[in-house]
């Protein structure tokens, strides 16, 4: 059942591939913003996806996130976000990210709940404009 309080933790490690550098958001070897919000998007649709009804799923559309504090390669990063608010097909979950050292990103983030296959025919139906 989908009800506020819903908890879940997503971890990676910090590499090469998950870098500023790597990915282009800066020049340095650190653990970049793009990664981290992909951490975090990716910890929300799993907190709820048990929860959802047959052929639906969770798309991202808002993001209210800080990044804080710069995280090496080496070192693993653990995303726990928490279900807040549902209204409707909106979720709005608050999250914070850490490394070993402590926080390193916290802020909102909003899902809203589709059909995958209505959502994607809907999507699909653009390339034929």
């Amino acid at each position: 059942m989908l009800e506020t309080g819903i908890k879940h933790t997503k971890c990676e490690l910090v590499h090469e591939n998950n870098t500023a550098a790597s990915l282009g958001s800066g020049l340095l070897p650190v653990y970049a913003t793009p990664a981290m919000i992909l951490l975090l998007e990716a910890a929300c649709a799993e907190a709820v996806a048990p929860e959802l009804d047959e052929g639906c799923t969770t798309v991202g559309t808002k993001l209210c996130v800080e990044h804080v504090s710069a995280t090496p390669v080496g070192m693993e990063v653990r995303c726990e976000c928490e279900l807040v608010e549902i209204d409707r097909r909106r979720l709005v979950f608050n999250v914070e990210i850490f490394d070993k050292a402590g926080t390193i990103g916290k802020g909102t983030h909003e899902r809203f709940i589709v059909a995958s296959e209505k959502f994607m025919e809907k999507t699909n139906a653009k390339s034929q404009l």
